[in-house]
């Protein structure tokens, strides 16, 4: 079973610091950073459960600066479940592993972390 830890620890970390960050720094750009990181998140997991995209995108709603942490928080647990259904149900032709996926994953929140945390 793919261990998702990582991905989890850094989808927390940063929503954590999202719900502790002062309004100004939210509105500076950090929930903004955040709603897109969220909803590429999203993305990724909806591509996952649904690989031939038969049903249409949902997108992550703009819910406001202080849900932004949770959006984050949800998506990610979301494309962390998501990765460990592709483990056990093996990657289709083509696509790339999900240990892969998950390697891409943590990277893409530990880069919107530094560029919403500046």
């Amino acid at each position: 079973m793919l261990d998702t830890s990582p991905l989890n620890a850094a989808v927390e970390r940063f929503a954590d610091r999202l719900r502790s960050a002062p309004q100004s720094r939210l509105q500076r750009g950090a929930a903004a950073e955040a709603l897109e990181l969220a909803r590429e998140l999203a993305l990724r997991a909806q591509r996952l459960e649904d690989p031939v995209g038969a049903a249409p995108a949902r997108v992550m709603p703009e819910a406001g600066l202080f849900t932004v942490g949770d959006q984050v928080a949800v998506a990610g647990l979301d494309l962390a479940e998501a990765l460990r259904a592709a483990d056990r149900e093996g990657a289709p032709d083509g696509a790339k592993a999900p240990s892969e996926m998950l390697d891409e994953a943590v990277a893409l929140v530990e880069r919107a972390e530094v560029r919403a945390m500046r």
